[in-house]
C-alpha cells in the first residue's frame, strides 16, 4: 500500500504546483484532485493544458491518481442523471488526457418516495454506461461509499454485484457507520471484491479501528493507494509529517 492525498480539505487552496512540491516534501506518493479546489484541473481544460498537467506529473514522484468528481446518478429525474453520465464521461477524458488511473464518483443518498431498489437499479444502470466509456479510454471508475443509506455496505454490494463492470469499483471510504462492536471486518468482507481506491481520515481517532482496516487490505492483497482526506489545518506541512508517521506505524505488520 502507499500513501496519497485527495485536496479535499488539507490542500485545497494551493495551485498544482504547491500540491506536487508539499507532497513530494513530506513524503506523499499520489495525489486524488479534487473538483472546484485551486489546483485547477478541470475538464474545461484545452488540450495544450492537459499536456502541461502530464508533463508536471511526469517529473515527480508523486502520481496524479484520480480526480474527484461529484458526478452522482441516484436522481428520480432521468434529465439529472443524464447529465451526470455526460460529465462522467468529460472527467475519464480528463484523466486519460492526463494520466490518472481512476475517476471518483458517488451516490448521494436514496430519495424519498423510491423504492431503494429502483435507486439502486439506475445508478447501477447508469455506471454500466459511464464504465463502458470510462473503459474504452483506459480509466477506471470509483464509486465512493457515501450518502444517507447509499453508503450502507449492503446498497454499495447491491449496486456493484447490479452494475457488474470490470471498470467500476468501489472507494472504500472510512465511515463510522460500518462499525460494528469495535469492527469493521463484516463490512469489509462484504465489499472486499470490489474495492479500488482507500479514503482514510483522522487515523488519531479511537472510535474508528484503523489497525484493523489496515491489517484487512495487506491480508486482501491490496497493493493501491490510500488517500488522506481530512480536515484544513492552519500548519499542513507540518499536520501532514505526522499524518505520514501515524500512518506508517499503523501499516507496520
Amino acid at each position: 500500500m502507499m500513501l496519497g492525498a485527495v485536496t479535499y480539505n488539507v490542500l485545497k487552496d494551493w495551485d498544482l504546483e504547491t500540491v506536487i512540491t508539499k507532497l513530494e516534501e513530506a513524503g506523499f506518493e499520489a495525489v486524488e484532485l479534487r473538483t472546484t479546489h485551486a489546483h485547477g484541473v478541470e475538464p474545461s481544460l484545452s488540450p495544450q493544458q492537459r499536456a502541461r498537467v502530464r508533463a508536471r506529473f511526469e517529473k515527480t514522484k508523486v502520481r496524479l491518481l484520480s480526480f474527484g468528481s461529484t458526478c452522482e446518478y441516484h436522481s428520480p429525474d432521468a434529465n439529472i442523471r443524464r447529465k451526470n453520465i455526460e460529465e462522467t464521461k468529460m472527467w475519464a477524458d480528463l484523466a486519460h488526457d492526463t494520466g490518472a488511473w481512476g475517476v471518483k464518483v458517488r451516490p448521494n443518498g436514496l430519495p424519498k418516495d423510491v423504492p431503494p431498489q429502483v435507486t439502486v437499479a439506475r445508478i447501477a444502470e447508469a455506471l454500466r454506461e459511464a464504465g463502458d466509456y470510462a473503459a474504452g479510454k483506459g480509466v477506471e471508475l470509483w464509486v465512493e461509499v457515501h450518502g444517507s443509506g447509499t453508503s450502507a455496505p449492503p446498497v454499495c454490494a447491491d449496486i456493484m454485484r447490479r452494475t457488474n463492470h470490470k471498470a467500476v469499483g468501489l472507494c472504500w471510504n472510512s465511515n463510522p457507520g460500518e462499525v460494528r462492536n469495535g469492527s469493521i471486518r463484516a463490512a469489509f468482507e462484504l465489499l472486499r471484491p470490489w474495492i479500488r481506491n482507500v479514503h482514510i481520515n483522522e487515523l488519531a481517532d479511537p472510535r474508528y479501528p484503523w489497525r484493523e482496516l489496515f491489517t484487512l487490505l495487506r491480508q486482501s492483497g491490496y497493493e493501491r493507494y490510500t488517500l488522506m482526506e481530512v480536515a484544513q489545518s492552519r500548519e499542513p506541512e507540518r499536520f501532514m509529517r505526522y499524518y505520514r508517521a501515524l500512518w506508517k506505524e499503523l501499516n507496520r505488520p
